[in-house]
């Protein structure tokens, strides 16, 4: 089978549309039509239902779309291979974490790796759904759990807690809680019951929902949450690791937390040799090492 007509069918099938997917091919539309007409005839079958929204799929173009998508992974793969048997580190390196710790943990150390490694492009998705690593959806992750796939390398980078903050403007406002009954009188802020997040979280926020709370601010993900506690709106239900760049925040009632939540980088099996996978890691497990020894010694000070 003519792969350029497989290459071309997958971009039409991806884009849902003969004008996107000529555009990216750097391909005519009529060019395009007709590499797709000539692969319906070579297999005898239809590929597309055409309407006039675009362009979808028949269960025949869903069989062939699995097939193509499927190459494609594994020429990305080979291509990765390939790059990772050179000396230096450059290349696309595809990372995936949940929007709190990559906002607000993650991101603002980036400029250091950068400065490392400045050929290194990094394709950061940030989203709750975990991504399928031995499908390459992503190249490695940070996870809030430890993952459960076999084929995946995987390390653990330290444990989190969830805890209550808020600012000392907010305090002096509002007073600060003694006990959790105090929190009556407060408006707590947290993630939507239905947001994704970490089971420890939801958990801890149902225990302080379970007494009397007079105003709640629910928001889908931990910057949110964030954004409202500093802009004086109430005590927030944060990870921990926000305390070193946002010192600031004041812990309110110390001994209210939640379970600790492992924190994981993984990567598949296939990229154990990626160079690019290795800078990644070593600068991320560096950064929480020093990250933990800071904490640890700011802990020390305090007793």
């Amino acid at each position: 089978m003519d792969w350029d007509k497989l290459r071309i069918f997958h971009a039409v099938a991806e884009a849902g549309s003969l004008t996107h997917a000529g555009e990216a091919l750097g391909l005519s539309q009529s060019a395009v039509s007709r590499q797709i007409r000539a692969l319906e005839e070579t297999l005898d079958t239809t590929l597309f239902h055409r309407h006039a929204r675009g362009l979808i799929l028949t269960e025949q173009g869903e069989l062939l779309h699995d097939a193509t998508a499927a190459m494609n992974r594994r020429l990305d793969t080979a291509a990765a291979r390939i790059r990772d048997s050179e000396d230096e580190v450059f290349g696309e390196l595809r990372v995936t974490t949940t929007i709190g710790f990559g906002t607000l943990w993650l991101v603002p150390r980036l400029k250091a790796l950068y400065e490392l490694y400045p050929d290194l492009k990094i394709d950061l998705m940030l989203e709750e759904r975990v991504l399928d690593l031995p499908m390459r959806e992503a190249d490695v992750a940070i996870r809030m759990k430890e993952p459960s796939q076999a084929d995946l390398v995987r390390r653990k980078l330290m444990d989190v807690r969830m805890r209550l903050y808020a600012t000392p403007a907010y305090l002096d406002r509002y007073g600060t809680p003694l006990v959790e009954a105090d929190l009556a009188q407060h408006r707590l802020i947290s993630q939507q019951a239905g947001a994704a997040q970490v089971s420890a979280g939801a958990t801890l926020v149902r225990i302080l929902f379970s007494g009397e709370v007079r105003s709640h601010l629910a928001i889908n993900n931990y910057f949110g949450v964030l954004q409202g506690v500093l802009n004086d709106l109430g005590i927030g239900v944060l990870p921990d690791y926000l305390v070193e760049d946002f010192p600031q925040l004041v812990r309110v009632l110390p001994e209210v937390e939640s379970a600790e939540v492992p924190v994981y980088l993984a990567y598949p099996e296939e990229l154990r040799h990626s160079k690019r996978i290795e800078a990644f890691r070593t600068f991320v497990s560096e950064e929480i090492f020093a990250y933990r020894r800071r904490m640890k010694e700011t802990d020390s000070s305090k007793t």
